[in-house]
């Protein structure tokens, strides 16, 4: 069973004083239900497991009196149980299926005989109404794709050596080369495996490339389904968008450019569409910044803003054929400016980072910038070998010298500081 962080997150909830219900959020496939099996597995004498898309009668326990005793009284008329107070992890699944479901938590959360578990592949799809929500009663965690610790982890490498190149990280000093060499050629793999759990599951077992695409295309097969069956009048334009992701990151700039898209295409049109992609965990915003101010919040264009995938493995997937074994080679020939700030967007965004990016009249543009001890940081990423070369960044530390805290270049390089940048791997992503 693949490691996930998440589990002590779990945990942390399990025994928290004044529990409330959990509601773990994120998108199709990243594993959120093995992690609350597994979990109660560990923790509870009793699970009832009731997924509202799978047993879909099972909606009608909640149609009538949201108290405990009533809903129990249905579900175990349904056969669901033992319910044993005290010992239990009720855990509803795809409750966006079911609103009263989700209004009853409130209830079931002040008599408190259970414990509560919601998930949902499509909670952030504002397409069903809630009669009322539980505010107050919840406690939000999400999910995401595995990060490039924990497929270290499904490699099997030792958390000693991950120790290691942390500690490298936090004292400033290069990794030894050997290690540095081995965890490369790791990331690579990460690059074109990507971090979706039952993808990796299939990569470590089998150690084959064609098994593991056929997995990563059913995953992106599942993702165009639920735009056709979720989506409604929106749908050809949700589905545009998140076709055209690979070829807007393929761009110089990658910034996501509507008209592309369509002659006149405007961002009163294709707002809610790219936001229901966001929405649904599939695609993350990073939105340029005017200025390189705190809070950055206020300095945002949001009609300008790239969008990245959920998962930098099903992006590598999308890309053209055969692309797999050349940048696991590290073929010089293929560009994979895509995939390497994609790889840094989806572990930033894992981290719980708001992405942003400056871009100051296209001539000057830094990847990605956010907050760090109230002052602004700078993230640059290069996936080619002339990485000391960034006109962009260097024209920034000079203009905003008393603004930025640290300026970074994520690179293939070992780690190397000089007076100004920090030059780390790009597998210490996994730190920032």
């Amino acid at each position: 069973m693949l490691r996930r962080k998440i589990q002590d997150r779990l945990v942390k909830w399990c025994y928290s004083e004044h529990k409330k219900a959990l509601l773990l959020t994120g998108a199709r496939q990243v594993g959120k239900t093995t992690a609350i099996r597994e979990f109660a597995k560990a923790h509870y004498d009793h699970f009832v497991e009731i997924n509202f898309i799978k047993n879909p009668s099972s909606r009608l326990a909640f149609d009538g009196e949201l108290t405990t005793s009533a809903i129990r009284a249905n579900l175990t008329a349904m056969g669901f149980g033992p319910f044993v107070k005290g010992k239990t992890l009720v855990f509803l699944d795809e409750i966006q299926e079911c609103p009263n479901a989700r209004t009853a938590i409130k209830f079931l959360v002040e008599e408190s005989e259970y414990d509560y578990v919601e998930s949902g592949s499509l909670l952030g799809i504002s397409y069903k109404e809630i009669p009322s929500y539980p505010v107050g009663f919840e406690e939000e965690l999400c999910l995401y794709p595995m990060d490039f610790e924990e497929f270290l982890w499904a490699k099997g490498i030792s958390q000693e050596t991950i120790d290691l190149i942390r500690n490298s990280y936090q004292t400033i000093k290069p990794v030894p080369e050997f290690i540095h060499k081995q965890v490369s050629r790791y990331y690579r793999e990460y690059l074109v495996v990507g971090g979706m759990p039952e993808v990796v599951q299939c990569y470590v077992t089998t150690n084959d490339f064609s098994e593991t695409i056929r997995v990563q295309k059913s995953i992106i097969t599942s993702y165009r389904s639920d735009i056709t069956k979720y989506a409604g009048r929106q749908q050809t334009l949700v589905r545009n968008i998140f076709n055209s992701i690979p070829s807007e990151l393929g761009k110089q700039n990658k910034r996501f450019i509507l008209a592309n898209l369509e002659k006149g295409a405007s961002m009163r049109k294709y707002e809610n569409p790219t936001q229901w992609l966001v929405d649904a965990g599939i695609a993350y915003y990073s939105f340029n910044v005017k200025s390189l101010s705190i809070p950055l919040e206020a300095e945002e264009s949001r009609n300008l803003f790239k969008l990245y995938m959920v998962d930098t493995g099903l992006l590598c997937s999308t890309m053209f054929r055969g692309i797999q074994f050349r940048v696991i080679n590290e073929d010089l020939t293929v560009n994979e400016g895509a995939l390497t700030e994609n790889f840094v967007a989806s572990q930033l965004a894992s981290k719980d980072f708001s992405l942003h990016y400056y871009d100051k009249k296209s001539k000057q543009e830094l990847d990605f910038v956010f907050e760090h001890k109230g002052k602004i940081q700078i993230v640059e990423v290069k996936s080619g070998n002339d990485y000391k070369r960034h006109t962009s960044l260097d024209a920034a530390i000079s203009q905003y010298d008393n603004t930025i805290n640290r300026s970074i270049v994520l690179c293939k390089g070992n780690l190397e500081v000089t007076e100004k940048v920090l030059y780390l791997p790009l597998y210490m992503t996994m730190f920032l």
